[in-house]
């Protein structure tokens, strides 16, 4: 088996602070490894009475003693198994199979957010109890710690008529584990035992208890209960409560200690679908591939034709550009953002300089008084010693000292445990470049603060330059109303699209960094073995915790428009996002300190208000999808691989990806070639939308805002009037552009407003 492969930029697994995903080639005994059979169940032999019995007669013609670890009902039809590579080869041969997908594993990518995204004032736009709770969010992700408060269902009354989901039991979980608000718990295991052999149950629960706190944080993020007084270590206090604190809660347990398995995972979103949910939150991503070979996007197609609303983590790669994953158009993908809190602990030089960092530290301080400081790349044994990896810091050299640790190569709280256990007595954690100024919080294990990159050299200078360099880590606290914010993340997961780029992704931003939710009580907030502290609830972060609170307001927005479809839904998510902050000031990208563009936060960060009443929307069908795949030359194998419908594009028909009625744009130009390096050559091309009326009858007029003069915008017509709800109205935007050299890009907005609503969406130009 290949060694799993984690990016420096992410925690590692037990931290869980994201889902970025990494393909690794797991292979079984005797070479064999999983595969995901995608059948074609409309050409089933007449010789067959049941699917069933054709899955396996065409298994048992390549293996006798294969077995299927699944078959798949819902978001595919097909089976999952283990093969050697001859033995797919020759399956994938057989008529009736679409593909034989080689299995992929994933890896996993509060009290202030609701106040923050405005859904702590009251609003007669906002949905009653009663129709939220029909809402039902299903969550893939580590399993669910039933117990906590924010599981509570005294609020709640009887579970929706439609749920057809079942509480799975296990040895630490019964049927009494789920309730009215956690209205259903599954696991799905097959795959990673095919892999890794049967669960060690001394080391991880086979049951849908969360032996990690990723899936309890995501799931409580979405849609936990309300409960007051909730705090981790002193920090953060408040009321806790989900995006949708009345909708039900669907768990279903994918992710394990060796990782998050592609056969689970269809398994799960085929039963999520059966089951009956409404939304599908996955904090999960996938190595980039076609949409045919991708088998999230291939079960979120098929959940978005079933109405179920599906949002996903950007990734946690940013802020390498083009480093996005789940960028699939039924799929809402979603980036990090901060909050305006934070943990500030002072930091005091022994030259009287005075810095600020973050930390949740809350255990003994050190003394007032100096404590010695030294660089951990001064101290090691390793060429690598400024990381303060496990075993690299020599003990003479730190004991009883503070130790600078640059970020990245490992778990930041495990660089703590490494001081520590050298005999270390406080940390101060760097940014590098790839990091900038960008603060995240963690429950260390010792006295400690983490700084940004400027402030890091300054303190490394310090020591360099001084024969006794000395520092005073103080306490941390809670800070309320930090500014400027939202700003990007760092470590978001960046566009341009690296499969398609005429869509824009991300689709949106929203809180992801220092968020509070709740927490298993099998670890402790560090998820390190050392760590014997249990708490309820946890700060952590990631675009894992972006994802569930937009899975948490798409169902708070289904509550409230029931009739919406998920194109509609996410939509009035983007159409109402805003880009800059009261002052008129373009949001940050923290990575840079300068402007963020719409290839960093997309339509821009989410405003649940103002998405409960959008005016108008991009609705899209299931026919809008498949021209689009037909407009990017798919073969109708290829379509039926991606959708599992019988689909011919049209010959007689043009399609173009500018006519898909997204609600962004995306530009993408090619650089001309001549003699004159391009100059003074331009090309023109037009997209066309359609929108959809969801208000009152009204009279839309278009606006247009742009940083380039390269390419000239016209819109046609400047005004859409609707005199009726749900009436359509079409326009066409022609772009005009002049070449530039490849590598360039620039950004524009589209707005039409009615003087009372403001549906805006991005433009982004790219020229190759």
């Amino acid at each position: 088996m290949k060694p799993l492969k984690f990016n420096p930029l992410e925690i590692l697994l037990f931290l869980s602070l994201c889902y970025a995903c990494v393909v690794a080639e797991v292979k079984t005994q005797k070479g064999r490894r999983t595969y995901i059979v995608h059948m074609d169940k409309t050409n089933m032999p007449e010789s067959f009475t049941d699917h069933s019995l054709w899955y396996d007669s065409s298994l048992k013609s390549v293996s006798e003693s294969a077995s299927m670890l699944y078959t798949y009902e819902n978001v595919i039809h097909g089976y999952s198994t283990t093969l050697t590579a001859e033995e797919a080869e020759a399956l994938g041969k057989q008529s009736g199979i679409l593909s034989v997908l080689p299995e992929v594993i994933y890896e996993l990518h509060t009290t202030r957010t609701p106040d923050f995204l405005g859904l702590g004032t009251s609003s007669a736009l906002f949905p009653n109890s009663d129709s939220m709770g029909e809402v039902i969010v299903g969550i893939l992700d580590t399993g669910v710690w039933p117990e906590l408060k924010s599981f509570d269902d005294s609020e709640l009354g009887p579970v929706p008529s439609g749920w057809k989901g079942t509480c799975q039991v296990g040895k630490t979980f019964s049927s009494s584990s789920c309730n009215k608000k956690l209205i259903g718990a599954r696991f799905f295991s097959k795959g990673y035992e095919a892999a890794f052999g049967p669960i060690d149950e001394t080391m991880e629960s086979k049951s849908p208890r969360d032996d990690d706190g990723h899936g309890t944080h995501t799931a409580t993020t979405a849609a936990g209960s309300v409960v007051p007084n909730a705090t981790l270590l002193g920090y953060a206090s408040g009321t806790a409560r989900g995006m949708a604190s009345h909708a039900r809660v669907a768990v279903y347990k994918v992710c394990w200690l060796g990782g998050c398995f592609g056969s689970d995972i269809v398994a799960a979103m085929d039963a999520a679908v059966a089951d009956g949910v409404d939304v599908l939150s996955m904090s999960i991503g996938g190595g980039i591939s076609e949409y045919y070979g991708d088998t999230v996007a291939i079960g979120a197609f098929t959940a978005a034709t079933h109405g179920i609303f599906v949002s996903c983590s950007a990734g946690n790669s940013g802020p390498l550009p083009g480093s996005l994953s789940n960028v699939a158009p039924w799929i809402t993908t979603v980036g990090a953002g901060t909050l305006d809190r934070d943990f500030p602990a002072s930091i005091t030089l022994g030259n009287d300089e005075k810095y600020s960092g973050v930390t949740l530290y809350n255990g003994k301080q050190l003394s007032d008084s100096p404590v010695p400081l030294v660089y951990g790349g001064n101290v090691s044994n390793s060429s690598s010693g400024n990381l303060c990896m496990t075993g690299s810091l020599i003990p003479e050299k730190i004991s009883g000292k503070i130790v600078v640790c640059d970020r990245g190569g490992s778990a930041r709280v495990q660089k703590g445990v490494a001081v520590k256990a050298a005999g270390g007595v406080g940390l101060i954690l760097t940014n590098t470049d790839t990091f900038g100024e960008e603060l995240v919080a963690d429950a260390h294990l010792l006295p400690s603060a983490a700084v940004g990159q400027k402030t890091g050299e300054a303190i490394k200078k310090y020591i360099s330059s001084d024969h006794n360099p000395t520092a005073i880590i103080g306490p941390g606290t809670t800070k309320l109303g930090v500014q400027p914010s939202p700003v990007v993340a760092a470590f978001s997961s960046r566009g341009p699209n690296p499969v398609t780029p005429a869509i824009l992704k991300p689709d949106i931003i929203a809180p992801g960094v220092n968020i509070l939710a709740g927490w298993t009580g099998a670890v402790g907030p560090t998820g390190l073995d050392s760590d014997k502290r249990r708490v309820n609830f946890n700060i952590i972060s990631g675009t894992s915790m972006s994802c569930p609170h937009v899975g948490g307001l798409a169902a708070l927005l289904k509550a409230a428009h029931p009739e919406w479809s998920p194109a509609a839904i996410k939509s009035a998510l983007m159409t109402t996002a805003y880009t800059a902050y009261k002052n008129g000031d373009k949001i940050e990208d923290v990575a840079t300190g300068a402007a963020a563009t719409p290839f960093d936060y997309g339509a821009g960060h989410v405003d649940p208000v103002a998405a409960l009443d959008p005016g108008l929307v991009y609705d899209a069908t299931v026919d809008d999808y498949l021209g689009f795949l037909c407009a990017l030359n798919y073969t109708p194998s290829q379509i039926k691989s991606a959708t599992h419908r019988d689909f011919t594009c049209q010959t007689s028909k043009k399609y173009n990806l500018g006519d898909f009625n997204y609600p962004s744009f995306s530009v993408p130009l090619e650089t001309a070639s001549d003699k004159k390096g391009g100059a003074g050559v331009s090309s023109t091309v037009k997209y066309t939308r359609t929108l959809t009326n969801v208000g009152a009858p009204a009279t839309y007029k278009v606006s247009l805002y742009s940083q380039t003069r390269d390419v000239k915008i016209s819109v046609e017509p400047a005004t859409l009037g609707f005199s009726t709800q749900y009436e359509k109205k079409s326009y066409t935007v022609t772009f005009t552009a002049s070449s530039m050299p490849s590598g360039t890009t620039s950004f524009a907005r589209l707005e039409w407003s009615d003087g009372k609503h403001t549906v805006g969406s991005p433009i982004a130009f790219s020229w190759t």
